[in-house]
């Protein structure tokens, strides 16, 4: 599996968390693996 896969699958369930604080990290953690597949990978 590759890195920015996991890293968009760590967002995702961030982002589905339902604490306070969790949904933007989730959606910054989440942007982070879509720009690692598209600029890295």
């Amino acid at each position: 599996m590759r890195t920015s896969t996991i890293v968009l699958i760590a967002g995702v369930l961030l982002f589905a968390l339902p604490i306070p604080g969790t949904f933007i990290l989730g959606v910054l953690v989440a942007a982070t693996g879509v720009a690692l597949r598209v600029f890295v990978e």
